[in-house]
């Protein structure tokens, strides 16, 4: 099914994400941040890490079942990005060689009309 250009695709980032959630870690992971816990959102991850490094603990680093899920999902949103990116280099890999391929061709017929090829 095509999807318009100007359409985002919804991504799949797996189980047990709340709408909005997955995407919303995914900007985060784009841009090579780190993704804020709970309690945590409005503050840069320098002020987290300098507060972190002063001795304070966030709220959402206290509890084992709440960091274990979000460790979880940042897993999940982290491996679907890797996939997202691979395939997206592999997509360009094989445009780039089909079009080597197409060049090959072109060179060979080219040569073979004698260099006429395109000439009107």
């Amino acid at each position: 099914m095509p999807v318009d250009a100007g359409i985002a695709a919804v991504r799949n980032y797996g189980d047990g994400m709340l709408k909005g959630e997955g995407e919303s870690m995914a900007a985060f992971v784009q841009q090579n941040k780190r993704i804020p816990r709970r309690g945590e959102i409005g503050y840069t991850a320098e002020n987290i890490e300098s507060l972190e490094k002063q001795g304070f603990v966030m709220s959402g680093s206290r509890h084992k079942a709440m960091n274990a899920m979000r460790i979880k999902k940042e897993a999940q949103v982290i491996s679907a990005e890797e996939k997202r990116k691979l395939a997206v280099a592999a997509r360009e890999e094989r445009i780039k060689k089909g079009n080597q391929v197409l060049q090959t061709f072109r060179d060979m017929i080219e040569k073979k009309s004698g260099g006429t090829l395109g000439e009107n």
